[in-house]
């Protein structure tokens, strides 16, 4: 029985680290919580606290979009309210709140109109972005 469930857990090791490898399983860096979904995208906020910031800073190389929230003077908010439009405006992403000042977002290529919204009756602010090949930081300063 032990020599089985070693061989079974020696397997799947070796299945998911190959199917990471042809990107078909993606790892999310250690403090870095699992995406969530809402239709084609994926997506997940955070960055609370210094080592959790640190994972996502690291994180966003991995992911086509990231979204950073912060006051004028550069203070992290979270609870940010923020909608992604695709090129014909319609909504692909949206979120009432953010967990966190820093959202990982995997979108298809595209043109991407960002509203985001800062908690306190703020006025939102739109952001237009290209998305495509390589890795894309949008900051606001709400």
């Amino acid at each position: 029985m032990r020599r089985s469930l070693s061989i079974l857990t020696t397997s799947t090791i070796v299945c998911l680290s190959a199917l990471a490898s042809h990107g078909v399983v993606q790892a999310q860096p250690t403090g870095v919580p699992a995406l969530q979904a809402q239709g084609n995208a994926k997506w997940v906020c955070g960055g609370i606290g210094s080592g959790q910031t640190e994972a996502f800073r690291g994180a966003q190389r991995n992911h086509p979009l990231s979204l950073v929230f912060a006051n004028p003077q550069g203070e992290f908010y979270a609870s940010v309210a923020f909608t992604i439009k695709n090129s014909s405006g319609a909504a692909v992403l949206s979120v009432p709140s953010s967990a966190g000042p820093i959202c990982l977002i995997d979108i298809p290529a595209g043109r991407y109109t960002i509203e985001a919204t800062a908690p306190g009756g703020k006025a939102p602010q739109t952001q237009t972005v290209e998305v495509g090949s390589a890795p894309r930081t949008v900051d606001f300063r709400l």
